[in-house]
């Protein structure tokens, strides 16, 4: 196993429209969303280090969530979890995590991946990080892999790619989450990919990046340049880690970069950001109902996203296309076409009962 190869888990985020199971102390990525018997992060940990050193996989995620980390991944040291002391989207972080792994080592490949996502073939996607990591091996690119879209979907990113007959095509542009028509226009056209927030390249192409694109965030995390990988990083972070511009690495690097590619994946992907999406990756039953860590009777009741925290017996009849989520002290029935709403659902909730809901 290469010894070059680095990761990035990005292991921050709420995942509120899976609320009632993800709150603001226990995330989605924590969860066994799929009734697999592993939680996203571990089966995402897993599935990297079948091409990564596992000593080399580092968690970038909010101070709170540090021990959850740990106690989930038991192969992870204390130094390869980054914590966030506030939150500034996904540019400072990337910055963070890169300066401290080249001062580990130069020469380090970088793999950034969200921590919750979900991906059916495996050995595709391991096959694809191999084919992204020789090409940033070789040149100063930065490379991200692109998922064919199967509907104008509006929820994702899209990236344009130049039509050339190459596995790895140059990227013309992204393009944030566009109306339905647009995203019709970009499937027709043929030359466009979802984005699914997984990047490769160099510590150093990013690193230059960044010199190149964000001079003042640069400027301020060079600062900590001879703290990092020691005891008083924590204290130079907690100082200067909320100064950072809140920016994405899409808008503050790869949107200005032209040295940005993209190899179209060949494998089956999901963000897994609603309670609809997991419905799509779930087996149903006879009547069409995806049922998670639960026992259940239905009469006249199909189309249902059907989860408990226990092996509860859930009697349903008469409803079709629902949300049901049973969770200690909160129970959740609500239509699936409405699961945007459920973040403002969440809302209503903690501002009439308090943020133990939240």
């Amino acid at each position: 196993m290469n010894k070059n190869y680095y990761a990035v888990l990005m292991a921050g985020g709420v995942g509120s429209r899976f609320w009632p199971v993800s709150t603001t102390t226990f995330p989605k990525q924590f969860h066994d969303m799929l009734g697999t018997g592993e939680t996203l992060i571990q089966k995402t940990f897993a599935r990297l280090t079948k091409i990564i050193p596992a000593q080399n996989i580092f968690i970038l995620t909010n101070e709170r969530y540090a021990s959850l980390v740990l106690e989930q991944l038991s192969e992870v040291e204390e130094r390869q979890v980054v914590t966030e002391p506030a939150m500034r989207n996904t540019a400072p972080c990337i910055l963070y995590a890169a300066l401290k792994i080249q001062k580990e080592n130069p020469d380090a490949l970088l793999a950034v991946a969200p921590s919750d996502h979900w991906i059916e073939n495996e050995d595709a996607f391991i096959a694809g990080l191999q084919k992204s990591f020789d090409a940033c091996a070789k040149k100063d690119i930065l490379m991200t892999m692109g998922i064919q879209p199967a509907f104008p979907n509006t929820g994702y990113g899209y990236i344009q790619y130049e039509k050339e007959e190459t596995a790895i095509k140059k990227v013309t542009q992204f393009t944030e989450k566009p109306d339905y028509e647009t995203a019709k226009q970009f499937l027709s056209e043929g030359n466009y990919l979802w984005n699914a927030g997984i990047f490769i390249w160099s510590a150093r192409s990013i690193i230059h990046a960044f010199e190149k694109f964000q001079k003042d965030m640069v400027a301020l995390f060079r600062k900590g340049s001879m703290v990092y990988n020691t005891e008083q990083e924590n204290d130079f972070i907690q100082e200067n880690y909320p100064l950072a511009e809140n920016i994405s690495i899409d808008y503050a690097i790869l949107e200005k970069a032209d040295n940005v590619y993209v190899l179209p994946a060949t494998f089956d992907w999901s963000d897994l950001g609603t309670w609809g999406s997991l419905y799509d990756k779930l087996d149903k039953n006879a009547a069409e109902n995806a049922v998670v860590n639960a026992r259940v009777v239905s009469e006249d009741a199909s189309g249902n996203m059907i989860r408990t925290a226990t092996d509860k017996v859930v009697v349903v009849d008469g409803l079709e296309d629902y949300i049901i989520v049973d969770k200690e002290e909160v129970l959740l029935i609500y239509p699936k076409k409405k699961e945007q709403d459920i973040k403002g659902v969440l809302k209503k909730v903690v501002e009439k009962y308090g943020n133990q809901f939240g």
